[in-house]
């Protein structure tokens, strides 16, 4: 009794792991963990100073306190009341806004524009090709109608 299921179950993993979508999602994710860095780069280069100039430098200082009196210690536990940290998710929304803008202006928009070009190249180049076939039936039947005539006046002739 014996079952021959290695092979088979190592086969269907490696096909697995060489489809195209595996591939460009682990490509997908690496470029995604790249990118997450330039985007802390930004934020914490530009968008934290530009917020600076208005409050604090550092999001992450802004807060509210639903429970008095608020006391959070220096390792960030909470020793008191009940804190409502507003400002991390403010640097966290900004961060995720400004990725995204990067991502669509960068990447999107200029990719939707090239295959949109490459789109209106094919239909052209379909178009004047309809356009060819058109013209060369036309012709064909005026040459038809043409051999018609003639056949029909050389019979009459004779």
């Amino acid at each position: 009794m014996s079952e021959k299921r290695g092979p088979g179950v190592w086969q269907g993993f490696k096909a697995f792991l060489m489809r195209g979508n595996v591939v460009d999602l682990a490509v997908a994710v690496v470029i995604g963990a790249a990118f997450t860095n330039i985007v802390n780069s930004v934020v914490k280069g530009v968008i934290n100073p530009l917020v600076g100039a208005i409050g604090t430098k550092n999001l992450d200082g802004y807060s509210s306190c639903l429970k008095d009196p608020c006391r959070v210690a220096p390792d960030g536990t909470v020793t008191s009341g009940v804190p409502i940290l507003w400002g991390s998710v403010l640097g966290a929304t900004l961060s995720f806004v400004i990725t995204a803008a990067v991502v669509y202006f960068l990447m999107v928009l200029p990719m939707s524009k090239y295959l949109a070009r490459q789109e209106a190249r094919r239909k052209a180049k379909e178009g004047t090709r309809e356009a060819v076939e058109v013209t060369e039936l036309e012709v064909l039947k005026e040459i038809r109608d043409a051999l018609v005539a003639q056949r029909g006046s050389g019979h009459d002739r004779q």
